[in-house]
């Protein structure tokens, strides 16, 4: 039986949903996260999984009941199953709802089996292409061959799938319907997200990659007609659904229109900051809370109690008038996808 939440932000939202990054190294570069020549955090500033289990469990103890783990791409972290397994102990108790985590599928083939067995049902895939060639500019470092046998992997050990993809102008804008397909007579999910400000992508312009999903959506419209539906996954997405064939399709849009009102999120990097909101600076360092007090479980719950009285209404990116608000001087993959 899931814990009552205890975590009630300024603006009445219980804060449900942990996002966890687990590391923020990657074994891919995309263009809109990360520049090509990345300098990476030394591990010695990582939280050990030691503490994310610490962390994470008293956060569930505090009422969070769906965890996310993230990255970076987490499936790198050396040991991560032996967090994963850590993890499920609460799935077990009835504790946590929820333990799932996204991934840019390049590791699946060796870890889908053992994520179903620690009590993940579902993944989402990180995957804005279906064309090796552009997948392989976007990625830098990335194969299309070796994610597309991840998601075989997936979904050959029981795991559901759903595909996250970054709306990138002149990228990808002429594969809406191809992916939308392919994505339907796979029986997965597809979400679109809107590309979003967070830190340095070196010679990259953000106002060239941005596709608004408004924009996106009505294209989409021409060839699948959808009805909106009320479906809620704790996360960001809004729903339709295509008429003819009932696939569902989600959209992500911190720019165009924002999911401020009804966030139940916090989001916890590889370093133990919490950051109350994607899209804001401020944080609190829960690392130093956990280090400072090895043995005092309160006091690290009162950090977090003080964090979470910090959580701001929303964020304030935005791309409007042709220059970039609101940008983040972090990365994506520092803070978690």
């Amino acid at each position: 039986m899931t814990n009552e939440p205890k975590l009630i932000d300024p603006f009445a939202r219980a804060i449900s949903y942990l996002r966890v990054s687990v590391t923020d190294r990657c074994d891919f570069r995309c263009v809109y996260c990360m520049s090509e020549n990345m300098t990476f955090l030394p591990k010695k500033e990582l939280l050990s999984l030691e503490e994310l289990d610490r962390l994470c469990s008293l956060f569930i103890g505090l009422g969070v009941e769906k965890l996310r783990i993230t990255g970076g791409e987490p499936l790198v972290r050396r040991g991560i199953m032996d967090f994963f397994q850590a993890m499920s102990r609460h799935l077990d108790s009835g504790a946590l709802r929820e333990l799932t985590l996204t991934t840019n599928g390049s590791q699946l083939r060796k870890y889908a089996g053992d994520l179903a067995a620690c009590g993940v049902k579902r993944v989402n895939i990180s995957l804005d292409t279906l064309d090796e060639q552009k997948f392989a500019k976007i990625t830098r470092w990335g194969r299309l061959a070796q994610v597309l046998d991840g998601i075989d992997a997936a979904q050959e050990a029981g795991l559901q799938v759903k595909i996250n993809a970054v709306a990138l102008k002149g990228v990808n804008d002429d594969e809406l319907e191809h992916m939308v397909t392919w994505c339907g007579a796979r029986g997965m999910d597809l979400t679109f997200i809107e590309v979003m400000p967070m830190g340095d992508i070196g010679n990259e312009n953000r106002l060239d990659q941005y596709w608004s999903l408004k924009d996106l959506r009505r294209q989409l419209e021409e060839f699948a007609p959808l009805v909106d539906v009320d479906d809620r996954t704790g996360g960001p997405a809004r729903y339709v659904r295509v008429a003819e064939t009932g696939q569902r399709i989600g959209f992500i849009t911190p720019l165009s229109h924002n999911f401020c009102e009804s966030c139940n999120r916090v989001r916890l990097t590889c370093t133990g900051e919490l950051y109350q909101c994607l899209g804001q600076e401020e944080q609190v360092d829960l690392r130093k809370a956990l280090r400072d007090n090895p043995a005092n479980d309160r006091a690290v719950e009162e950090a977090i109690f003080a964090a979470i009285a910090k959580k701001p209404k929303g964020h304030d990116f935005d791309y409007s008038r042709r220059e970039v608000a609101g940008e983040m001087s972090r990365h994506m993959s520092h803070t978690g996808g």
